[in-house]
Order: structure tokens, then C-alpha cells, then sequence
């Protein structure tokens, strides 16, 4: 069979699609009754996943993971890194307890995996990646993870998939009412951490405050290159973290909020297993604030975000003398309608303005980049709300380029238990600022990767005495011009390939309750295979090989109960091997790892005293995650924290 390419790809597949879901939605429209009535009420009264709309109601087809709250609070005092490792099938690749942690979504390098904070993305303008160890938890109140790419709906670059995490609007009472806590933690390797909250509401005003300090030493032992035991060196960690939120309700309909977001890490990189010792540390300094007006009224919506985010990254290696120092700057806006036409029919219409630029102190240069978008997200539900169809398109001009990104999505509920969803998209993404002017070793000549994302699958939600949901995905993408970073003394990037990834995700979630008794399993899995498909070097031995530091296996299992006030889970996770070269000729073993959780609330009057504790790695194995980087055996992390209103 030929292959499809360009539009007629997507028409092909979007008429196929189609004929598909009117099939089964003629087949259903000749059986009714009231029960099913029932059940549609019931599906429109569901809690909505998030607060942006384009997941709530125009992502109907795309795989969504939603992290529930019971485990945010479990993970509150820990990274956003070890959230994900442990809850979700998403390679994270660390390169340490003190080091960065970038996102590896279906084989996508992590330039092509996104990170939003309230719909902004907030990636370093120049690497195009977001370091999710430095996002902690328990800032946010919602974390949902798509997979696939939703380009239409997130712009370019959005190839993977993405991590969203949002922050709930500070809720308004009719009396002025306060709610203040404090925490406190402690943990293996010099693991000590502080922080407070105070929230007010009243009935026009609102605010919150979240601060809170850590300090780490990492000094936990490893075995060397030599088969000796030694302990971390040059690997403490201090830092510390603010959001504060503000929200006035100007009447019933519009509702103004301010978010300033502020944090510094101060890290030493401990030395990888080839180097004698290390001297280098990084200073990573950011601050992010936020201002959106939103009115809604029956049909409509209304809104407008501006935000301004500005990274400083102080890199210095005193062995080598560098002393590296970058600015990097971002002003995104967002206007956006989303409009009901009726019970069928909802429209959103937005427009995103992304401009960004880095300021290299030590080179005394600036280079920008201008992104201007013009997209749309039309949603059709038919058949007693059983068919979903969202068809979303982007314009968008990044510098010079133009750019049309299609898409389109859909579920269909075959009975109240079962759904079928798919996803179509087209993808790309230009090159990092980085990537085009890093000095030395950018390449202004580079060509922007880009390709076609498929992705179908079901659900399975049975709820009867007790709750079984089971979801299975699969997916194929290709990406031509693939960009790598190639060389010896100075690397350089280069569009080197076209890369077929494929593969397939399940999760799945069984619990039961017995009395004040609730037990739950789950286990989650991905398999995945992202391959070399073209190469443009001459003799180059990756065709058919695994793309580097790209697991064919990875899943995570969670057993535990919930007693009372009780909450005890036992998480298990596995990551087969990783080839770390492109021809496979070297590779990293996998490795498991246990971890224990446990949460337990205590009423003081009608205040709350809330313990967590985790033990992580409790088999004590040795394992890497990226080559030369050892990871702590069995460690420990304990937290109270003690809440009161008045």
C-alpha cells in the first residue's frame, strides 16, 4: 500500500473515522429507553477533570491520565519527577537525585514533551524543555497527562504529549473565613523541609499564599566505576518557593485572578561515574506571574491571560573555568470565546501570542523568537451524547515559518460501560533557541521536525458494588527530521532521520469496599517502540534500532488500602533497559523499585493534623537511570503538616 502523506492522510483517515463512529451511532439510535436517559444525566452532572475547557470538553478522543487528589497529597512534599516515575507510564529520564528530569512521552525526545502551568507553557525558552524535578507538587491542585499530540489545541511542539498542572481558583464564602498550615519534613540524606499556607476568602475577595524552604545533602552511598563504596559528593540542594494567588469577583459573572510564582534552587552536580570529582553547581532562579479575566454567563465564555516568565540559569564548573549565565524571557497572551450554540454544538475560538528571547550574559548577545496563532476547537455531540466529535485546527507563525496544524479527535460510547475513542494530528516543532544558537555548536540551518500522530483505543468503567476501569491505547507516529545532538569535543545538532515510534498503553484500577474497608490495585504499563526509520548519514547503523534512553517496557503497580483515616499503598515500578547509543551497541540494565506510602489524618477538634510517609527503593537495589548516574537505595521521607480555620 502506497503511503498517505499531507492532507489526504488526514482526509483518508478522517472519513474513515467517521464512517466508523456513524456506523456504530446508527446501530445504537435504533434501540432507546428511559434507563439510558438516566445514565446521559448522570454523564453530564461528572466532575470536570481540569479547569481549561480544551481537555474538559474538546480532547474527547485523546488518552488523558488525571493523578486524583488522595495521591497529590500522598506526593505534596516530593517533585513533580517522582510523581510521575511512580503513578505514571512516562519515562522520566533523570540524571539523579540532584539533577535534571526531563519527560519522554511514546519515544519523543524531550524537547518534544510540554509542560503548562494553567495553560501557559513554561518550557526554558532556550533548551525547549521543562526540568520537572523543580515543579513541586504540592503547588498545584490538578495534574493531568495527555498523551499524543494535541498540536492544534497547544501549539507546535507539542509532539509527545503533555504534562498540565493548574492551579484551582481561590474560592470565594459568604463570611470572611481563614485557613492557615504549617509542615515540616524530614528524610534520609540530610532531608529537612519547612513551609506554611494561609488562605482568605470572602464573598468578592480571595487570596492564597504557599511558601515553603528545603535543604538536601544527597550524600547517600554508591559503588564507582572501581566496584568501591563511596558516598555522594558535591550534591547538596537548597531552595526555596512562593506562590501567592489573588482572585476578586468583580459580580456573579466576571472573575479577576493574579498568580506570581517564584522559586530558587541551588544545586551542586554530584560527579558521574567516569570523573575523579566534580566541582560544578547551578543556580536556577525563575519567577512566573500570571493575569486572566474570565466571564462566563449560560452560553458563554470569555477570557484573557497574559503572563510574563523569566528563567536565570548560573552554570559554573570551576575545574574548566565556565561561568555560564543566561537570561531567558517570555510574554505569552490568550484571548479565547467558547461559545454553546445548543446541546450539539460548542465552538472555542482563541488566539495565543508566544514571544520569547535569551539574553546570554557572558556572550553579551540576544537572540528571539515570535510565535502568533489563530486556532479553533468545534465539538459535535450527537446520539443521546454518546458520539463526540472535535474537530480543531492552528494557524500559526513562528519568525518567518507558517504553519497549519489539523487535528481531529472522537469517542463514542458503544454501552454505558464502554468507549471507543481515536486522534488524529499533525505535528511539529521548530528548533530551541539552543539549538539554533548555542555557541559553540548551533546550527542555524536546522529544519523543523515534523509528522503525523494516530492514536485510538477504548475504556472500560464498570461500577457495581465495586469500580473497574480499564483503558487500553494504541499509536503510531512518524517524525521526519529528527533532530540530534551529534559530535566529540563540541556536539552539534542535526537533523539526522526520520523516526517511526509505535507502541501501546494500558491502565487499569480495581476497588473494592467492605464496610469502612477500601482496597485498590492498579497497574499501568506502556510498550513502546521508537525506531530510526531513514537516516540521512552515510553508513549510519541506527536504521531499525531503538532511539537512545527510549525503554521498550516501562509500567508502575499499586496495591493498598484505605482504612478510616488510614491511607497504605505499595507502588512498584519497572524499566526494562535502555540502549544509549544509536546503534545499540551499548545499554544500561533496567531496574525495579518498591515503595511504600502512607498517609493518616488525625481531627484536633476541627482542626487536621495530616502525617505521610514513604519509603522509596525498599529493596535496596543498585540501578541507573542515564549511564554514570547512580540513584540512592532505600530511603525515607516523612512530613506532618497541621491545618486550622477560623
Amino acid at each position: 500500500m502506497n503511503r498517505f502523506t499531507g492532507l489526504n492522510k488526514i482526509f483518508f483517515i478522517t472519513a474513515l473515522l467517521t464512517a466508523m463512529l456513524f456506523s456504530f451511532a446508527d446501530a445504537a439510535a435504533q434501540v432507546t429507553d428511559t434507563l439510558k436517559e438516566v445514565k446521559i444525566r448522570a454523564r453530564r452532572a461528572k466532575a470536570k477533570i481540569a479547569n481549561d475547557e480544551r481537555i474538559n470538553t474538546y480532547s474527547p478522543g485523546q488518552t488523558v491520565i488525571t493523578i486524583d487528589s488522595t495521591t497529590l497529597e500522598q506526593y505534596r512534599f516530593q517533585s513533580m519527577a517522582n510523581l510521575l516515575a511512580q503513578q505514571v507510564p512516562v519515562f522520566v529520564k533523570s540524571y539523579g537525585l540532584n539533577n535534571v528530569a526531563t519527560l519522554n512521552f511514546r519515544g519523543a525526545s524531550a524537547a518534544q514533551s510540554q509542560v503548562y502551568w494553567n495553560g501557559i507553557p513554561i518550557q526554558n525558552a532556550a533548551l525547549g524543555i521543562a526540568d520537572v524535578s523543580l515543579l513541586p507538587v504540592e503547588l498545584m491542585n490538578k495534574v493531568n497527562v495527555v498523551y499524543g499530540s494535541s498540536s492544534a489545541l497547544w501549539g507546535s511542539g507539542n509532539v509527545g504529549g503533555a504534562l498540565l498542572v493548574e492551579n484551582d481558583l481561590p474560592a470565594f464564602s459568604d463570611s470572611t473565613a481563614f485557613t492557615q498550615s504549617a509542615s515540616a519534613v524530614a528524610g534520609s540524606f540530610g532531608h529537612y523541609r519547612f513551609g506554611i499556607r494561609s488562605t482568605m476568602s470572602e464573598k468578592r475577595f480571595a487570596y492564597s499564599i504557599n511558601l515553603f524552604g528545603q535543604s538536601i545533602k544527597n550524600d547517600f552511598g554508591y559503588i564507582d566505576a572501581n566496584g568501591d563504596n563511596k558516598r555522594m559528593d558535591n550534591a547538596q540542594l537548597q531552595s526555596g518557593v512562593g506562590l501567592l494567588q489573588a482572585a476578586y469577583k468583580i459580580n456573579e459573572k466576571n472573575v479577576v485572578t493574579a498568580r506570581a510564582w517564584y522559586q530558587q534552587y541551588y544545586r551542586e552536580i554530584p560527579p558521574a561515574l567516569f570523573e575523579s570529582l566534580s566541582l560544578k553547581n547551578q543556580r536556577d532562579e525563575t519567577i512566573r506571574l500570571m493575569l486572566d479575566w474570565n466571564r462566563k454567563s449560560v452560553k458563554t465564555s470569555t477570557y484573557l491571560k497574559t503572563a510574563y516568565i523569566r528563567d536565570f540559569v548560573w552554570y559554573k564548573d570551576t575545574t574548566v573555568f565556565v561561568d555560564s549565565r543566561n537570561f531567558t524571557n517570555q510574554l505569552y497572551a490568550e484571548a479565547g470565546i467558547d461559545h454553546r450554540f445548543n446541546e450539539h454544538h460548542k465552538l472555542m475560538v482563541f488566539t495565543p501570542v508566544h514571544i520569547s528571547w535569551i539574553d546570554r550574559v557572558t556572550l553579551g548577545d540576544r537572540y528571539t523568537q515570535n510565535r502568533y496563532a489563530l486556532a479553533a476547537a468545534y465539538l459535535f455531540t450527537g446520539i443521546q451524547d454518546k458520539l463526540n466529535i472535535s474537530l480543531n485546527g492552528r494557524g500559526e507563525i513562528v519568525n518567518d515559518i507558517s504553519i497549519l496544524l489539523p487535528g481531529m479527535n472522537a469517542s463514542y460510547d458503544i454501552t454505558g460501560w464502554l468507549q471507543l475513542r481515536a486522534n488524529i494530528q499533525r505535528t511539529y516543532r521548530v528548533p530551541t533557541l539552543n539549538e539554533l544558537y548555542y555557541n559553540p555548536g548551533g546550527n542555524p540551518f536546522l529544519k523543523p521536525e515534523k509528522g503525523w500522530n494516530e492514536d485510538a483505543g477504548y475504556t472500560v468503567s464498570i461500577k457495581q458494588g465495586w469500580t473497574l476501569q480499564h483503558s487500553l491505547s494504541a499509536y503510531n507516529r512518524v517524525i521526519d527530521d529528527w533532530i540530534l545532538w551529534l559530535g566529540g569535543a563540541i556536539w552539534t545538532p542535526h537533523n539526522i532521520a526520520t523516526v517511526h515510534s509505535r507502541g501501546m498503553e494500558t491502565e487499569n484500577r480495581f476497588m473494592y469496599t467492605s464496610g469502612s474497608v477500601t482496597f485498590h490495585l492498579g497497574i499501568n504499563a506502556a510498550y513502546t517502540i521508537a525506531t530510526t526509520k531513514v537516516s540521512y548519514l552515510p553508513g549510519d547503523r541506527s536504521i531499525g534500532k531503538q532511539i537512545p534512553y527510549t525503554p521498550r517496557y516501562n509500567g508502575q503497580g499499586n496495591a493498598g488500602i484505605t482504612w478510616k483515616r488510614l491511607y497504605l499503598n505499595y507502588n512498584h515500578t519497572y524499566t526494562a533497559l535502555r540502549y544509549i547509543t544509536t546503534d545499540e551497541s551499548f545499554s544500561i540494565p533496567g531496574y525495579a523499585t518498591g515503595n511504600l506510602q502512607l498517609m493518616y489524618n488525625i481531627p484536633v477538634g476541627v482542626n487536621l493534623l495530616q502525617l505521610t510517609a514513604q519509603c522509596n527503593n525498599i529493596w535496596n537495589n543498585r540501578y541507573m537511570v542515564v549511564n554514570a548516574r547512580p540513584m540512592p537505595g532505600i530511603n525515607w521521607l516523612a512530613g506532618l503538616n497541621f491545618s486550622f480555620s477560623h
